[in-house]
């Protein structure tokens, strides 16, 4: 992978060693193109609407060949759109249907949407429901103030899991297992920044011990603050996280911290016990 598709990739929290792994060749159950499959369609984040098949072979650590087939497959299958006019793909609807199916099972973003929405109304910032997805969150509910002054990310939005608000809510709450295996990860990605990303994890697990939320101020983007509590969903989902934020212009660290931590630590812990999570 060249320089600036791994630039990418570590800004956006993608991890470009996913086809690659070793694991799932020991596994005899695990069926490897069907992984192949589905790490060519991670490769569309948000941001990029468009790849051809040498950029996909790059992020997925692929011969290009190899990616020629899944792409023809995945494109007779709706799952991906040839864009003639530059030779490249977008996702296609087949996706979105998969997609729209499980958001609309999600229950906890119907509960959580009216109160997301006072609190995004209070706060003048942007407030947002995200799962995991490898070294990501991706965003599956997100309510904005009438303010014009708020982050420009939307649902399916993806952010990285180790420098932001919403990915260290997240590591807080899993179990020290599975979160020492992610940052291996997240080190993996980009080790010149893992000191400093490290010292961040840390400090934000202790800070959820000691206040029952964490905080990210400068550390994804120099301009952005935002705090973040987990969320435990229950009906077999994996846990999730709800964070606020938005320009640090306009949201200072101590406004959030004073007045919008202890409204979003209990909307969180509403939301639970409406889920039947909390007794």
């Amino acid at each position: 992978m060249n320089k600036k598709n791994k630039v990418a990739a570590v800004a956006a929290g993608v991890d470009t060693k996913v086809a690659a792994k070793p694991a799932g060749k020991e596994d005899r159950h695990f069926v490897t193109a069907l992984a192949r499959g589905l790490s060519v369609l991670s490769c569309f984040s948000s941001g990029e609407k468009l790849l051809g098949n040498l950029d996909i072979a790059k992020r997925c650590k692929l011969p290009k060949s190899t990616v020629s087939r899944l792409t023809y497959t995945l494109t007779k299958l709706g799952y991906l759109v040839f864009v003639e006019e530059n030779g490249k793909y977008r996702l296609g609807t087949s996706t979105l249907a998969l997609g729209s199916a499980m958001l609309a099972r999600l229950d906890v973003r119907d509960l959580s949407r009216p109160l997301m929405q006072e609190l995004a109304d209070f706060s003048k910032g942007m407030v947002s429901l995200g799962s995991r997805d490898r070294l990501s969150m991706i965003y599956v509910g997100n309510s904005r103030s009438s303010s014009a002054l708020t982050l420009s990310l939307d649902v399916g939005s993806r952010i990285p899991i180790a420098t932001t608000a919403m990915g260290r809510a997240y590591l807080a709450l899993i179990p020290e297992r599975e979160r020492e295996d992610i940052m291996e990860r997240v080190k993996e990605l980009d080790e010149v920044a893992w000191p400093a990303t490290r010292k961040g994890i840390d400090r934000a697990l202790k800070e959820y011990r000691e206040t029952g939320c964490v905080s990210s101020f400068g550390e994804w983007q120099s301009d952005v603050n935002a705090i973040a509590v987990p969320l435990r969903p229950g009906g077999g989902l994996p846990p999730m996280a709800i964070n606020c934020g938005g320009p640090a212009f306009n949201l200072s660290k101590e406004f959030l911290l004073s007045e919008v931590r202890p409204r979003l630590i209990a909307l969180v812990r509403q939301l639970e016990t409406s889920l039947g999570m909390r007794g």
